[in-house]
Formats: C-alpha cells, structure tokens, sequence
C-alpha cells in the first residue's frame, strides 16, 4: 500500500494538504504588520487591537485541544477538509470585520478552525502511508516560505489594497485548497472510529489548560514576566495541564492520548523537534527587526532576506528523510545540529552594516540544518504508531512546539531587549546567537538517545 499511496499523492493532493497549514501559519504572523492601520481604520487603542493576534493564537491552542477528539469521530481527512471551509469563511469574516468587537470575534473563529490544520494535515503527509516519500521539494518549501515571508506579503498587500486584503487573500486559496482536497487518496487519512467518546472533563482541563499557559505566555512577552497578567494564568494553566496529564492515564478514551511520550524515542523527538523550533523561529522573529531599526531596511527587503531560508528549509525537510534512511537517524539529526551550532554563531558576523546577502546566507544554512533535524524525527514518531494514533500524536507534537516556542521567543526576545538597552542591539544579537548556539549543542548531545534507523 505504501507505494501505491505515496504514488497517487499528485500535485492538487499536495497542494489540498499543504495550503491549510500554510494559511494557519500564514495568519500567526502576517497580521503582526496590520495592528497599526487596523487600529487607526477601526479608531482602536493598541491595547485592544492587541487581541486580534492574541485572541488568534490563544483559540488555536484551545482548537488544538478538539482535534484528535474531532478526527476521532468525523475522520481525518472530513476533519480537515471541513477546517479548510470554515478557516476560509472565518477570513472573510474578518475582512469584513466593521468593528475591532466583530474582528477579535472572527480571528478567534478563525484560530479554533485553523487548529486542526497542521496536526491532521501532518498525519496525512508523514503517516505510516508513507506519503511523505512522494512530497516534491516545492512543496516542503511552501510551508516554510509562509512563515518566513508572511511580514513581507502583509506589508505589501497592506500598502496596495489596504489590511483587509491579508484575510480577503485566503478566500481563493482556501476555495482551492477545499477543491484539490477531493483528490487527496483515502487511506492516507484515518477513517472516523464508529465508539469514539467525548472526555468533557478532560476536554475542558486540557483546553483551559493549553489557553492559560498561551495567555500567560503571551503576556509575558508583551508586559514582562514578573507580571501578576502572566505569571498567574501561567501558573493556573501549568496546574489544569498536570491535572488532565494525571486524568489521561486512567481514562480509557482521553480528549488527547499521551501516550506516545511513554515512548522514550518519540519522547526524545519531541523534545529536539521543540529546541529546533525555538533556534529557528526565534532568531526568524529578531532578526526582520534588527534588519528593519539597525540596519534601515523596509519590512519588504528584510522579509526578502528571509525567502532563501525558506527555499533551504522546503528542500532539507524532503531531504532530511533520505539522509536518514541511507546514514541513520541519529547521526543525521546530529549533523543537523552541528550545522545549526555553527551556523548561528555565524550570526557574530552580522552587525549594522553587514550585506544583506551575507545574513540572508547565514539565516539559508540555519534553515538547511533546520530541515536535516525535523523530518526525521517526525518520520520516526509517525512511522511507529498506528493509524488511529496519528492525529493524537501530532497533536501533541503541535502543543509541545507552540509552548515551546512561545516561551522560547518570549524570553529571547525579552533577553534581546535587555541587552540592547544595556550594551546596543549588536552585541545583543551576538549574546543571543551564543544562546542559540548553546541551545542547539544540548540538543546534539540528545540526539545520541535516538535509534540508529527508523523504525
């Protein structure tokens, strides 16, 4: 079956499962550069318009908490296909939006149907079905380019047809998306289980567990982490998440199944997959600015820089597998950090007058390092699990990177403040890429607990 699936994953198939992440990744990030216009068109102070991004990510950690329960009971690909349709509507409420009230409104819809995207989608693309084998370096590149040049395609959008286009803009591709979903093959996606249950209690522990943290997370990034706004939800969100991890062990049908991090090799994945994710996009959130406020470029050149990080990163993530299949897991995955360590110490070679070329080059060799780390750690949890365990699987993968993250680039970006006000940004970056660094060294020596090959 295996190579029949990987055979029929043609281009619309492709494409049905790799726009819906990319409009969901797309959307963390491309309305960082809309706060300011939307806040003057819609007469908004910051504070409030502040909540069109954090309502977004605070729902689709609250989504994310539904998603293998929803995959469950409608099956994976309906699950997903129906997120697409309701992600796509959900855009157009919001650039319709004829108040901040309605806005905050329709981006909350939108991050609690755009949650399912990534964690099934990833089912799909990396499962036992083996239909990764089959994905075209293109494709691997969309995801990552999404990311990478969100700012820049918000800020030019926005400067040609104003910011309601940044959501208009998903209209075409998530109608398309829903289209060329038809052609996605059926058994890469598990089918619905005819007895799966709803754990309310567990539900609503993970739920307003993961939104706490989120909330906590988000705060403390925004008005520093001695504050009572993020410690206390932090605090009350780590307390309902040890509470369902607990309840989960004795529910024969938990909301999100744990399981897989018994697995000492999916365990290890995860936690590497998370460190890379926090050496990667946290210098992707510092650098547009130091790039934009030391060194003068526009918000379009500086996401220009990033478009070759992206292209590096779609091609090490169709790679990196094969690597790992001639060489073995782990020493792919610690040639990955290797390059990684090394590559952002390259950083030091960045200052306020260093070439354009010459990061945007830096920041490409992160991003090969990047994808030599991710797909074969992802390959590894998906390839031991069945079918029906997929979804939960990537879930928690999702949950883990996005706490992770959040929490990484929060105290990055506040340790980049810090010390740019005490010793200028250039040095700060420097003192940021040794952490980095640091970071990524730890993760290598972790890579030593993987199996040698897939399982």
């Amino acid at each position: 079956m295996t190579t029949r699936t990987a055979a029929r994953l043609g281009v619309a198939a492709q494409y049905g499962l790799l726009a819906g992440p990319l409009l969901s990744m797309l959307d963390s990030s491309i309305v960082n550069v809309a706060i300011a216009p939307i806040g003057e068109d819609l007469n908004a102070g910051l504070g409030t318009v502040q909540w069109v991004t954090s309502g977004y990510l605070l729902a689709l950690g609250t989504g994310l908490a539904m998603t293998s329960y929803l995959a469950r009971r409608f099956g994976t690909l309906r699950t997903y296909v129906v997120g697409v349709v309701a992600f796509t509507a959900a855009s157009v409420l919001c650039g319709l939006s004829p108040d901040i009230q309605f806005l905050i409104g329709a981006r909350i819809l939108q991050g609690l149907t755009g949650a399912t995207l990534v964690p099934l989608a990833m089912s799909m693309l990396l499962g036992s079905a083996g239909a990764s084998r089959n994905i075209s370096p293109l494709a691997g590149m969309v995801l990552f380019l999404g990311p990478a040049f969100g700012p820049s395609l918000g800020g030019l959008l926005i400067g040609a047809f104003g910011w309601r286009s940044i959501f208009l803009i998903n209209l075409p591709v998530g109608i398309l998306a829903a289209f060329a979903a038809r052609a996605i093959p059926g058994d890469v996606a598990p089918p619905r289980q005819k007895d799966a249950r709803l754990d309310a209690l567990g539900l609503a522990l993970l739920a307003f567990g993961l939104f706490g943290v989120l909330f906590g997370l988000d705060r403390g990034a925004s008005d520093g982490w001695a504050s009572a706004v993020s410690w206390i939800p932090l605090a009350l969100g780590a307390l309902l998440l040890s509470g369902y991890a607990l309840r989960s062990v004795r529910s024969p049908r938990p909301a999100l199944d744990l399981r897989v991090l018994r697995d000492r090799g999916a365990a290890v994945s995860f936690v590497l997959c998370a460190a890379a994710s926090v050496a990667a996009w946290s210098i992707l959130f510092l650098l547009p600015i130091f790039l934009q406020q030391v060194q003068g470029y526009s918000a379009f050149m500086a996401g220009l820089a990033m478009l070759p990080q992206g292209i590096l990163t779609g091609l090490g993530t169709v790679l990196g597998q094969k690597v790992a299949e001639r060489i073995g897991v782990r020493f792919t995955v610690l040639i990955g950090f290797a390059v990684l360590v090394a590559s952002s110490l390259g950083l030091f070679a960045v200052d306020a007058t260093t070439s354009l070329w010459i990061t945007s080059g830096i920041l490409a060799a992160r991003s090969a390092a990047i994808g030599l780390v991710v797909t074969p750690l992802l390959t590894v949890v998906n390839r031991s699990l069945r079918p029906d365990e997929q979804a939960d699987a990537n879930t928690v993968f999702n949950v883990v990177q996005r706490i992770a993250g959040s929490l990484g680039i929060g105290l990055l970006a506040g340790f980049f403040a810090t010390q740019s006000a005490a010793s200028g940004p250039v040095d700060a970056l420097h003192e940021v890429a040794i952490v980095i660094a640091a970071l990524a060294a730890v993760a290598a020596a972790g890579a030593a607990l993987l199996p040698r090959r897939h399982p």
